[in-house]
C-alpha cells in the first residue's frame, strides 16, 4: 500500500488529507483519510516540519501502517546535500525508520544538489523534484514517473491537492 500526504492552512487551523492506494499508476481506486487539527504551530521559514509533522503523525495514528510500501510528502526529504531533515526525513525517523519516503516538491530548494532528482512529466517545462529516504533515489524517482496522469502533476496528487483545499 501506498499513502501520500497534503496539508492545507487556514483560520489558525490545519486540513490533512492522506489518499491510500495499492499501486503507483493508479488514478480511481483510492481511501482518502481526513482530519482538522486546531492551534497548529507558526510557520517558521527552515523548520517547516515542525507545522507539517504533527499533523501527518496525527493522521497517520488513524490508519493502519501494516504493508505500507512507501509515504510520499509534498515538500522535501533532505534539505541539502549534507542531509539535513527535511519533513520526510523527521517522519522517517518518527516511524523508526521502517517506512520508506518520497518527497514530491513542486519548487525546487536549491541548496541540495546531489539527492534529488528533476522530474519532467507531460509537457510541463517545470519539473517536480524528487527526494527520499529508506529507498533508493532512482527507484523512488521512477515510481514517481510511473503514477498515472498526462500532466507536470500525477492524477492522485492533484486530487490529493484538490481534497485538501476543499471545505
Amino acid at each position: 500500500m501506498i499513502l501520500a500526504f497534503d496539508t492545507y492552512y487556514f483560520d489558525n487551523k490545519a486540513k490533512t488529507v492522506c489518499l491510500e492506494f495499492e499501486k503507483w499508476n493508479e488514478n480511481k481506486n483510492f481511501k482518502i483519510h481526513t482530519e482538522i487539527i486546531e492551534n497548529i504551530e507558526e510557520y517558521i521559514p527552515g523548520e517547516f516540519y515542525k507545522r507539517e509533522l504533527p499533523c501527518i503523525i496525527s493522521l497517520l495514528n488513524l490508519i493502519d501502517l501494516k504493508n505500507i510500501e512507501a509515504i510520499i510528502v509534498d515538500g522535501f526529504v533532505y534539505l541539502d546535500d549534507d542531509k539535513k531533515y527535511g519533513l520526510g526525513g523527521y517522519l522517517y525517523e518518527k516511524l523508526n525508520k521502517q517506512i520508506s519516503i518520497i518527497g514530491v516538491a513542486k519548487t525546487n530548494f536549491s541548496s541540495i544538489e546531489k539527492n534529488k532528482k528533476a522530474l519532467l512529466r507531460g509537457d510541463s517545462i517545470k519539473p517536480l523534484f524528487i527526494t527520499s529516504i529508506g529507498i533508493d533515489l532512482e527507484e523512488a524517482f521512477q515510481k514517481v514517473a510511473s503514477m498515472a496522469g498526462e500532466f507536470r502533476m500525477p492524477a492522485l496528487l492533484k486530487e490529493l491537492d484538490r481534497l485538501t483545499k476543499e471545505s
